[in-house]
């Protein structure tokens, strides 16, 4: 085996180790620290120096994309003018190793002054940090993943794993939900993925839709005209009253000697699946697949037809 190879295995060994000894140290005081975070009626204010900082940042952004305003501070410029942004009703969630970090103890009187809560992860819990919070988790690491024992990268694997389970249970006591995540992420892949029905739908003229008495030559343009392969048929109020598909055409063929003459009504399946345009994308998809349908209609609460969601939408959407 190559020098590199073992190095690299050596070095995730380390931090998984290092993560792993974490488990154990969910005590008490972890859900101390949650609930400071969870009765937090301000805002949640990420700060450290140095890879801590950058840890830091990310704990902040994950918190902020699960529904807690957070934010990072960077200590040295707290101490030069940003201390304004700490008020009473803040938590402030400070990240160092040592616990001794210079720029980082200077904040810690303004944080007492002004009344703001302390959680502190830190490598040290009998460090000048871990006394002055409310509640420090313990971060240590037996060693860095650095052959030289000395770059940052177990400790801050540590720091960042234990940042994700405040932010992963503060999101539970939350009842943070699916909708919830979608309504902040509305961009990108994942916002695409999130996307509701109504985002997605056929609506208005490109809503294939006929009346009972309407006849098949009229059902059958509707269908080809709009590209759906069905139609919704409806009363005069647009209350859905059932579809027609491609499918129910070819069963009527083999049974109806002239189709030509019948109705909307002659054709119809009535109880064709519905549902609401808040829904996700996603969910949608779920409900056609269990269904083996193409196209499904979206009604309001009183049952008037809002749209047609077809699998054509979600393919452009790359959601299949």
């Amino acid at each position: 085996m190559s020098q590199s190879i073992e190095s690299a295995r050596k070095v995730l060994r380390t931090e998984a180790q290092a993560i792993a000894a974490l488990v154990d140290r969910i005590d008490a005081r972890f859900e101390a620290a949650v609930d400071l975070l969870r009765q937090c009626r301000g805002r949640v204010i990420v700060t450290g120096m140095g890879k801590s900082g950058l840890i830091s940042r990310k704990i902040a952004a994950t918190l902020s994309s699960t529904g807690t305003a957070a934010f990072f501070l960077h200590p040295a410029e707290a101490v030069h003018g940003d201390l304004g942004v700490i008020q009473a009703d803040d938590v402030v969630v400070a990240l160092s190793n040592s616990g001794e970090t210079e720029e980082l103890l200077r904040v810690l009187d303004a944080i007492r002054r002004l009344g703001a809560r302390l959680i502190a992860l830190t490598g040290r819990v009998d460090s000048t940090l871990a006394r002055a919070a409310d509640v420090a988790l313990d971060c240590s690491v037996s060693e860095e993943a650095c052959p030289l024992n000395l770059v940052p990268t177990a400790s801050t694997s540590a720091q960042l794993a234990m940042g994700d389970a405040l932010a992963m249970t503060l999101l539970q006591a939350k009842g943070f939900q699916s909708e919830d995540f979608a309504n902040l992420h509305p961009s990108g892949k994942l916002g695409r993925r999130l996307r509701r029905v109504g985002q997605l739908m056929q609506t208005g003229a490109q809503m294939p839709t006929v009346v009972p008495g309407s006849p098949m030559p009229d059902v059958i343009y509707e269908m080809s005209s709009k590209g759906l392969g069905m139609t919704c048929v409806v009363d005069d109020a647009g209350a859905l009253l059932g579809i027609i598909t491609d499918g129910d055409l070819r069963r009527h063929m083999a049974r109806v000697p002239d189709l030509l003459a019948c109705t909307a009504a002659d054709v119809m399946t009535r109880g064709a699946v519905t549902i609401d345009a808040s829904l996700l994308a996603t969910e949608a998809l779920l409900i056609m697949e269990r269904r083996k349908i193409t196209a499904i209609v979206v009604v309001d609460t009183a049952g008037r037809v809002e749209g047609v969601l077809h699998l054509h939408a979600l393919w452009r959407t790359e959601m299949i």
